[in-house]
């Protein structure tokens, strides 16, 4: 866990807190839970969100990938992948909100060239030991703009102050209440809770 790795989280962690203090009151709140991403990717961001069946084939890739979303800045576009989206709702929406963040961190007005994010990039339910606590090292072992754009997903599906103002899970069942409540997974969450107790 480098320094410049802490210091990319917590810049994405900030840009996320100014986004969501920005967005309009007739969108969100400000405390209603599950925050409603995809509201907020069309009608505050401008951003089409899409399923599809097969992305690798879609656009050409190579046979052993898989992605579970893409941005398309050019078209405004965010594409997520259909089967994962049916299977873990609280993946397509850490997916949206990933591809959200390289729109807001990466992208600029000219931006055209797709943004491809792979499976293991968008990792946010995932651990080599799910009933164990997951090790710090999780959070930032990705590419900086892979991490940027999961820091800054992290941050608007689970907004800190109100992480922060709910009770702490006791039991697993209270992990996934909680998890269920922000429309996350538990593992995202716990991550989430991890990222608090190392100081981001």
């Amino acid at each position: 866990m480098t320094p410049a790795a802490w210091e990319r989280a917590r810049a994405a962690e900030a840009t996320a807190r100014r986004e969501l203090a920005a967005v309009p009151d007739w969108l969100w709140d400000g405390t209603s839970l599950p925050v409603p991403v995809e509201v907020l990717a069309d009608s505050h961001y401008g951003l089409f969100v899409e399923e599809a069946a097969d992305l690798r084939t879609r656009f050409g890739l190579a046979e052993h990938a898989h992605l579970s979303g893409l941005l398309l800045p050019g078209d405004r576009l965010i594409v997520v992948d259909q089967e994962e989206a049916a299977r873990a709702p609280g993946r397509r929406r850490f997916t949206i909100t990933h591809e959200l963040g390289h729109w807001v961190l990466h992208c600029s007005a000219t931006s055209v060239e797709p943004v491809y994010c792979r499976d293991v990039s968008v990792r946010e339910d995932s651990s080599p030991d799910p009933a164990g606590d997951p090790a710090p090292s999780v959070l930032l072992d990705y590419p900086p703009s892979e991490l940027e754009a999961n820091q800054f997903a992290a941050a608007i599906l689970m907004p800190r102050e109100l992480v922060l103002a709910a009770p702490r899970s006791a039991t697993v069942d209270e992990e996934y209440d909680l998890a269920r409540e922000f429309g996350v997974s538990r593992e995202a969450l716990r991550r989430r809770l991890l990222s608090f107790d190392q100081g981001l």
